[in-house]
């Protein structure tokens, strides 16, 4: 047997001893193709400012709020959803690096990414009303109704109390078996959280009860389309769910368009 045959062998060996000490909630069909690939059709286009680092996007309400990133250009907006501009803005100190947001009865909670601090607003007026301390970086952000979930660019949800930010749980996410990974902005869809990949086009559809990732959507085509009109565009960034028209959004750091698209399941 040739050396690197012995090498992945013995790495095939480990991972199947390891196997059999799962993280608490995990399945045994986690180890299972069990990622499913999901179409969608693009249903509408709209405007989206260029300059918008997006970090976290969120429809509450009827209305759009959008969280951008970026050493003293981070803000926290509502958006006008056919014009894409800013109708409220607040933007936040220099030293902060805005990340994701959610919004839960309504008050506002976002996210700085090394920071390592939690700003909380009230609605309508977008005021600065209380800071929480994170335990981790934050990425992304979003809630079931009850709980606040949290990304950190990693491989694992982090489920907090909204008025304490005391953290109740963390779930590890697995992708046919194996840890996920560059977990970023999040969005609770009908029972699942749906993630951007940072880095890359894929949108996972995550089981919170046992952070299996059931599904996988790829919108390379979309993000093919954006870096021609915009050659400077980053990554896909922002999924906003709007629970009562069931339409979906995204968009990405520095693109010009937020689509409007409908999920296959």
């Amino acid at each position: 047997m040739r050396p690197y045959r012995f090498l992945l062998a013995f790495a095939l060996f480990l991972a199947a001893c390891n196997n059999g000490d799962k993280p608490n909630g995990n399945t045994p069909e986690e180890n299972e193709n069990t990622v499913q690939p999901i179409s969608y059709s693009v249903l509408k286009q709209y405007p989206h400012h260029v300059s918008s680092f997006t970090q976290g996007l969120v429809v509450y309400k009827g209305k759009l709020y959008e969280g951008t990133g970026n050493k003293g250009e981070s803000k926290l907006m509502e958006i006008d959803l056919n014009t894409g501009k800013a109708v409220k803005s607040v933007s936040l100190d220099d030293k902060y690096f805005g990340e994701g947001i959610t919004i839960l009865n309504d008050t506002v909670y976002q996210l700085t990414w090394q920071e390592k601090v939690v700003f909380v607003y009230t609605l309508p007026d977008l005021k600065k009303v209380k800071e929480f301390p994170l335990n981790t970086e934050g990425w992304g952000i979003t809630h079931n109704g009850k709980d606040l979930i949290v990304s950190d660019g990693g491989s694992n949800l982090y489920f907090y109390e909204p008025s304490t930010f005391d953290l109740l749980r963390t779930q590890s996410v697995r992708f046919n078996g194996q840890l996920a990974f560059n977990l970023n902005e999040l969005e609770y869809i009908n029972g699942y959280v749906y993630a951007n990949q940072w880095g890359a086009p894929y949108i996972f559809k995550i089981d919170p009860s046992n952070g299996v990732v059931v599904g996988q959507i790829n919108i390379q085509d979309i993000w093919n389309n954006v870096k021609k009109d915009a050659p400077n565009a980053d990554v896909p960034n922002g999924i906003a769910y709007d629970a009562d028209t069931k339409k979906t959004y995204i968009t990405g750091k520095l693109w010009p368009t937020l689509y409007e698209i409908d999920f296959s399941k």
